[in-house]
């Protein structure tokens, strides 16, 4: 399995206090030489947290290949089409959104999305499309031309959360998720199934399949069962885990995890 890391997250700190610490190369050289198979940045159009200059120093440094993801701002797309990343994973963004919320509406903005294909392609980068895990949305990312999907598995990490973890008696707790265990046992199996299913469609149908969004050391344990999933873009939980662990432990502790 590959493992892509994340490290957004290191950005987020960093910005925070807006200086230099972390230093998100330092960031990337450590996921580099402890495990990591790729290095995944979101260059988003708010700047939340990886700045234009961090995604062309991390191109410039980077040993490992780097998955940029992004919108499908034609502003955006214009900085990736100069960067040149090993892949870009287009991805949906809303300026009030914690997170990425949902996979891209490939129905919806099928114009859009088949211009920034087009684009990336004119530049030789290869496209992944972040999606819901639904089969019409894998059949329309092969029509639209994408070689590869990232299936969004925020819905089964939450899923995974509320029913595994102290999520549901905190002050995150997911209101709509605020089930009895076993109707979130049957919506858990659902979820996994749908993720499954999506998976092998994709693979049948000559796509690529990675996974992300949600994944942490409990739940991606689920994911591995699937062999159509090649690649994981994992993130958080990761830079979580090194406040407690150090980022080089945590980044290895993860490919032990996700090792097939």
């Amino acid at each position: 399995m590959k493992l892509g890391v994340n490290i957004d997250h290191v950005a987020v700190l960093r910005e925070a206090r807006r200086v230099n610490d972390p230093d998100i190369l330092n960031a990337l050289f450590v996921a580099c030489q402890n495990g990591a198979d790729q290095i995944t940045i979101h260059l988003r159009e708010d700047r939340r947290h990886i700045q234009d200059a961090d995604a062309y120093n991390i191109m410039k440094h980077s040993t490992l290949p780097v998955n940029l993801e992004c919108s499908i701002n034609r502003d955006i797309l214009n900085i990736v089409t100069d960067l040149k990343p090993h892949r870009a994973t287009l991805v949906p963004e809303k300026r009030e959104e914690v997170t990425t919320e949902g996979g891209l509406d490939v129905i919806k903005y099928e114009d859009e999305i088949s211009y920034a294909i087009e684009l990336l392609h004119d530049y030789i980068i290869p496209v992944s499309l972040f999606i819901d895990p639904t089969i019409e949305a894998v059949q329309m990312s092969k029509k639209l031309g994408a070689e590869m999907v990232e299936l969004h598995t925020g819905t089964f990490a939450n899923i995974y959360a509320m029913l595994h973890s102290s999520l549901s008696h905190s002050n995150h707790s997911i209101k709509e998720l605020q089930l009895p265990r076993h109707e979130l046992a049957i919506k858990l199996e659902k979820s996994i199934a749908d993720i499954t299913a999506a998976a092998k469609h994709a693979k049948k149908i000559g796509l690529e399949v990675a996974a992300g969004h949600g994944l942490n050391y409990h739940n991606v344990h689920e994911m591995m069962k699937i062999s159509e999933i090649t690649e994981l873009n994992i993130g958080q939980s990761i830079i979580a885990r090194s406040v407690f662990s150090g980022l080089a432990e945590a980044v290895k502790e993860m490919k032990r995890v996700t090792a097939r």
